[in-house]
């Protein structure tokens, strides 16, 4: 019988998106400093490494914190060009993926296919969302998590759990009612601790950020600021 993962509870994910900042040994460092922050303070923190990074972080021995890929392809392994397996991704040490992110839309029948075989891999899915509608329906192919994410307050450093608190309450109380079991994470303008605690107040399992602390000219500051509101 597989050994089913699971992540700490609450979670911070860093999605390192496609930054200048990000890229190569700078995507590395930011790593290392989520690992090094998570391990003083006994906190529960994910990376999402750029694509290209994704197997030279999750491999490198000064990361131990779990890694997932930014990205899946709905694709078997074969004559494909261009595209991201769940094999690959699995190979690559990632435990899981990010699906369906804002910038980067699926179909409905593309994340079908994408959760159920990460699920028959032993690999995570944390499905992007943008409404409630949207969770709700995804919240039924069963993710590992559902992220709601309002693509308007992403990157805007206007919180969702402070602009938008009900969109966030109502997205956990639908999700829960379809699958108790699916996690619920709270993205779009996180950007320091009172945000988190605002979150987990209104019932999200964690959050999901990026630019506030990729682009921080001191990400481990800002980063500390975000774990003190877990």
């Amino acid at each position: 019988m597989k050994k089913e993962i699971e992540i700490e509870l609450p979670v911070i994910v860093l999605n390192e998106k496609a930054y200048v900042e990000s890229a190569g040994n700078r995507g590395l460092e930011l790593a290392e400093i989520c690992d090094s922050v998570a391990t003083e303070r006994g906190v529960s923190i994910v990376v999402c490494p750029q694509q290209v990074d994704l197997a030279r972080v999750a491999s490198a021995s000064s990361i131990k914190i779990p890694c997932f890929a930014q990205h899946v392809d709905a694709v078997e392994p074969g004559s494909q060009t261009g595209f991201v397996t769940l094999e690959s991704v699995k190979e690559a040490g990632a435990i899981g993926s990010l699906v369906n992110h804002s910038e980067h839309r699926l179909k409905i029948a593309d994340i079908d296919f994408i959760v159920t075989k990460a699920a028959s891999l032993n690999l995570l899915t944390i499905v992007c969302t943008n409404n409630i509608a949207v969770s709700t329906a995804v919240a039924e192919l069963k993710p590992y998590a559902v992220a709601i994410e309002p693509p308007e307050l992403i990157g805007s450093g206007r919180s969702v759990s402070k602009v938008d608190p009900a969109i966030v309450a109502d997205t956990v109380k639908e999700v829960k009612r379809v699958d108790e079991n699916c996690l619920v994470l709270c993205g779009a303008g996180v950007t320091n601790g009172e945000d988190v605690r605002a979150a987990l107040e209104l019932g999200a399992d964690g959050v999901l950020l990026a630019s506030g602390v990729v682009k921080a000219q001191d990400p481990r500051a800002v980063l500390l600021d975000l774990v003190s509101g877990l």
